[in-house]
């Protein structure tokens, strides 16, 4: 309302000063045609009244002209003020609502475009805000969920031992040192996963081959493929020149290894291949296996999501690790099915190392 005020007084101010300095010499000089043109019968004194009446009837009607306008300029300024400072107030209310924790707060899009525009960015910082907790929540549950199993087990082994149901031997012992280990990979992997998702980690650049890093990983897996009669094909590769971690490349490898081994049945296949090209190199796991859906495709990289909780394997953190650590190296990894019962294809691509050439 006042930035309309001051356009007013703004454009009033200018109007008098510059009728006060050139409405006298437009006037005189108006007046000096008509006495040249009408003669002297006219007179001096005439003339000065007839300029003293312009002046000031043109006075009036600038003074008048201006409190129009101002009148004009607040009830303008009242609207429009109104009109900004109510979408304003809503957008601010539902801003320290959400800053409240309230994160199903939505605000409606007023009819201006960039309020609307503001609305909207609010309304997609809530939508984030709100998933963000539904997935701590999820989080939460499924760390409890993983956790309660192994400690179940070993407690029932010491409440069988402290009641004299079971026999203090190497079996039970074994079998609680299996649970505690599974405990200890669970802190492990989650640790690991917060500092990699926080970038808390630090990453030891240099330029090696892929390639290699594909043969040593099958070579050293081998042994388990075999154990689960999964046939291992490690196709010819072209080299795959990368600046990247050496040690984590080798988790990523081996996280996508292991999901395949996992989810492959007695009698498959797994495939090792790999190209190259002038920006990136990329390195893929076919298996036999089950298969994914498309829901599941866009689910199987999240925390402690396991296809089959059925299948023997790990929490569920090896594929979320793997991804972060190679969106961490600037790539990413991809996953496609034909559908469940057909297998699934992981592709970790990155990019080649400056200065390479394929």
């Amino acid at each position: 309302m006042l930035s309309h005020v001051l356009v007013v007084f703004v454009g009033v101010v200018t109007v008098l000063v510059a009728t006060a300095v050139l409405a006298p010499t437009f006037i005189g000089d108006h007046i000096s045609f008509m006495e040249s043109a009408l003669g002297p019968e006219l007179g001096d004194q005439a003339s000065a009244d007839f300029e003293s009446g312009i002046l000031q009837g043109l006075g009036r009607a600038v003074f008048a002209a201006a409190i129009v306008s101002t009148i004009a300029a607040l009830i303008v300024g009242i609207v429009a003020s109104n009109r900004l400072i109510q979408p304003l107030d809503r957008i601010g209310s539902a801003t320290r609502r959400l800053a409240s924790g309230a994160y199903s707060e939505r605000v409606e899009p007023p009819a201006e475009a960039e309020l609307a525009a503001l609305a909207d960015d609010v309304n997609m910082l809530a939508a984030e805000l709100q998933e963000t907790d539904i997935r701590r929540l999820r989080l939460i549950a499924e760390v409890a969920h993983e956790l309660r199993t192994p400690l179940a087990t070993i407690q029932g082994y010491m409440e069988g031992l402290v009641d004299g149901v079971f026999e203090p031997t190497a079996d039970i012992y074994l079998a609680v040192s299996k649970e505690t280990s599974r405990l200890e990979r669970l802190a492990n992997d989650l640790a690991e996963l917060s500092a990699i998702e926080e970038g808390n980690f630090d990453l030891h650049l240099a330029t090696h081959d892929l390639s290699l890093e594909i043969d040593t990983v099958a070579e050293h897996l081998r042994l388990q493929f075999a154990a689960k009669n999964i046939d291992l094909i490690v196709e010819s590769r072209p080299p795959m020149p990368i600046r990247a971690d050496q040690d984590r490349i080798t988790q990523i490898l081996t996280n996508l290894a292991n999901n395949a081994i996992a989810h492959t049945p007695e009698g498959g296949t797994v495939t090792f291949s790999g190209t190259a090209d002038e920006s990136t190199v990329r390195f893929s796991i076919t298996d036999t296996g089950r298969g994914l859906t498309e829901e599941q495709m866009d689910s199987v990289f999240d925390r402690f999501y396991r296809v089959d909780r059925s299948v023997p394997g790990g929490a569920g953190i090896g594929l979320t690790i793997a991804r972060s650590l190679a969106r961490a190296h600037r790539g990413d990894i991809d996953v496609t099915s034909p559908g469940l019962n057909r297998g699934a294809t992981f592709t970790l691509w990155l990019p080649i190392a400056m200065g390479s050439s394929t």
